[in-house]
């Protein structure tokens, strides 16, 4: 009876999942739109030499590739450690109309993420940085298909398991 009480539902990990994509990338978004702004700053500065300005430009400019490309990574990693979660826990079919329910609030609540980040790219300040993030745009527009695509992968992955166990 312990250890059925121990035993995690995967939609705990969707749901991490989920909150943070949303953070990564929002935290990516500010980022650059503050170095981008102190870059500004650097170069328009006299008292700063010229290979700093150099230096700091450069790292500016890798920016968007580096961290976009992380933002890709980290969301294709944390759907995969997702699916393998789901594949160690081993769940009674009766449970999928809860998994459901619960599926579907996840879905509205990526829907409401994707929303805000959108909203905030479309801010005249951030515009042009969420413009160059382009990983982080597409994931954070798609996130509630995302979240379903997976859910509905998590659903089979959770459930079929229990019927080969048998």
């Amino acid at each position: 009876m312990v250890e059925m009480m121990n035993k995690k539902g995967s939609i705990q990990d969707l749901i991490y999942a989920m909150v943070i994509i949303f953070a990564f990338a929002v935290m990516i978004l500010i980022g650059f739109t503050i170095s981008s702004k102190l870059n500004t700053e650097f170069q328009a500065s006299d008292d700063i030499t010229a290979e700093g300005k150099a230096s700091f430009n450069q790292i500016n400019d890798l920016y968007p590739g580096v961290m976009d490309n992380s933002f890709l990574f980290l969301t294709v990693g944390l759907c995969i450690a997702t699916l393998i979660l789901a594949a160690l826990v081993r769940i009674h079919p009766i449970f999928l109309v809860f998994f459901i329910l619960a599926w579907a609030v996840l879905i509205f609540l990526s829907a409401i993420c994707s929303n805000i980040y959108q909203t905030m790219a479309a801010n005249p300040q951030l515009v042009a940085q969420a413009a160059q993030l382009t990983f982080v745009t597409h994931i954070m527009n798609w996130l509630p298909f995302i979240i379903g695509i997976f859910g509905g992968i998590l659903a089979i992955v959770m459930y079929k398991l229990y019927a080969l166990a048998q």
